[in-house]
Formats: C-alpha cells, structure tokens, sequence
C-alpha cells in the first residue's frame, strides 16, 4: 500500500496513454480513494455531439485503477480488471468539467471491488455509476 496522496506521480506517469491524451488531472489518488476530472474538449466527443461514453469509462477506469494500485496487499505485483459496469444516467457538452470520486467496496488479498460515480460538475448533475473488480497479480 502506498501512503498518502499520489496524485502527482500517476500524473506524470499517465503522459503519452489514454488517461494523459484525455487530459485526465488528479486531485487525490490514495489508498482507498480517487477524484479525478478533465474539461471537455473535443478528443472527448462522440460524433453527436455529447461526450463519448468511453471518455466517462476512462476516466472512471482510471480513478478505480490508480487507486486500486494505491491500495495494493503487501507484495502484490499489479491488477488486471475482469470485470467492469457503467451506468450512463446524463452527459456533457463540451467546455464543460466532468469529474469522478472512486472508493474501495472490498479490499481483499485476491480481489479488489471498486465504485465510482462521474458527474457534470458544470450542471452538478450525476452523469454515470461504475463498478469494477480487479484481480490482484502477485510475482510468481
């Protein structure tokens, strides 16, 4: 587990991926916890118009896996997802500031649950629900 807030260093690390070509900013990555957002800009855009849903995926993707890395058992390697499920309740339109608050539901030694909810901070209004579990990796 990693202590503290390592929201500067998944920063830097995201440069050059997905999470940093979606100008994803940072403002806590913790054991336990995430909140993360970027401004809608046009790389964020489904052709009609509203933010692409995998845009909403990713950055709430991202906040459950930086955190999950935050939040890893002692002598624990990595993750991999095996399952994720979005919930799409509104959207966005560009110049707007989309945002996301993950936490741990289950910490486990093999199993990590996380939540997430994704919300249009321009309107205040809840934009999607995220739930995601994540297989913890050990060296072999």
């Amino acid at each position: 587990m990693m202590e503290g807030n390592q929201a500067a260093a998944f920063a830097e690390r995201q440069q050059g991926t997905l999470p940093g070509n979606l100008a994803i900013e940072w403002e806590e990555v913790a054991n336990g916890s995430a909140r993360g957002r970027f401004r809608v800009a046009k790389g964020h855009m489904a052709p009609n118009g509203f933010v692409h849903a995998a845009s909403v995926v990713a950055l709430a993707d991202s906040a459950c896996g930086y955190a999950c890395v935050a939040s890893l058992p002692e002598g624990a390697s990595g993750f991999t997802t095996i399952e994720l499920k979005s919930n799409f309740l509104g959207t966005a339109k560009i110049g707007e500031v989309v945002a996301t608050r993950a936490w741990l539901v289950h910490g486990g030694r093999m199993t990590q649950v996380w939540d997430a909810e994704v919300t249009n901070e321009t309107t205040g209004k809840l934009m999607a629900t995220f739930r995601c579990t994540q297989m913890v990796l050990y060296p072999r």
